[in-house]
């Protein structure tokens, strides 16, 4: 048993060895970074804390962290509704329901970026055409250069790829729900809502805790959807933080303040985690 044990440990060592390499030593190397005046080349000196209390008074970064947490918040809720909406309607007959299913989860399996370039053509060109054609002054124009409206955009982008594998957690959570529970509440008298609020979603409640804390994760990390619509424009209207890291860092010179607030940014998206697992969990536990 202990040899079997040890060869084990030798089969995981190249993956941890590569985790290690590729993931864990580029962070700290940047948290180091952090505590310096890098910028990405050349000499470099050692200043403490300065970054991160230029951090707090910075307009720019506060800004950014406003437009991503609100982002995110949005996002979540819209993705999250319609992936149960669409899961609910698919898990009942349906027909055709194992082709819809794969519809559904096409975004999921196409690159972020060539997406985010589609809609940026369709917001750019066919729908302000239909937008002047109905009459709707709104969607007459590319709502992604207005500086009100761009966020919008980004958020449609987000949600239709983003619902691709919330509504496959949705579904798979509806399958352990018994028929018995269903045919009882039926019998009962308990028309859709009630069957839906009282029992469906309760019994799902831990694939809601699942895809609220990764639908949150990711939309916080937002990165893909910005490049290919918006660059953070019109100005910095839709400017997200792993954005602004990546462009100020790499291309503005400003690598060690860069690398603070990604420190800074990971603790943000770690504690908001952590803090709606618990909360997501305690409500578990309630129902």
């Amino acid at each position: 048993m202990s040899q079997r044990r040890h060869i084990y440990y030798w089969m995981a060592l190249p993956a941890v060895l590569l985790f290690f390499v590729f993931h864990t030593l580029p962070a700290l190397q940047g948290v180091f970074y952090s505590f310096t005046d890098s910028r990405g080349y050349g000499d470099w000196s050692f200043i403490g804390f300065d970054n991160y209390a230029e951090l707090f008074r910075d307009p720019q970064i506060r800004e950014s962290y406003r437009f991503t947490l609100l982002f995110a918040v949005v996002a979540t809720i819209a993705a999250n509704v319609l992936s149960l909406a669409i899961a609910v309607g698919l898990t009942s007959n349906v027909r055709f329901r194992g082709f819809l299913r794969g519809v559904y989860f096409l975004p999921a399996i196409l690159a972020t970026i060539v997406v985010g370039y589609i809609f940026n053509f369709l917001f750019a060109n066919p729908l302000p055409e239909v937008g002047e054609s109905l009459g709707f002054d709104t969607l007459s124009r590319n709502i992604l250069g207005d500086p009100d409206l761009a966020w919008v955009g980004v958020v449609i982008v987000a949600v239709w790829q983003g619902c691709a594998t919330t509504i496959v957690i949705y579904m798979a959570g509806l399958q352990t729900i018994p028929d018995e529970v269903r045919e009882a509440s039926l019998l009962d008298g308990a028309s859709a809502w009630q069957r839906f609020w009282r029992i469906t979603f309760p019994l799902l409640a831990p694939f809601f805790t699942i895809n609220m804390v990764l639908s949150l994760k990711n939309f916080l990390m937002v990165f893909d959807q910005i490049v290919a619509l918006t660059e953070g424009g019109p100005g910095t209207a839709t400017q997200s933080i792993s954005y602004q890291i990546y462009r100020d860092g790499f291309t503005g010179g400003e690598f060690a303040y860069q690398s603070a607030n990604a420190v800074i940014y990971f603790l943000v998206i770690a504690l908001i985690s952590v803090v709606q697992l618990r909360f997501l969990r305690a409500r578990e536990v309630s129902v």
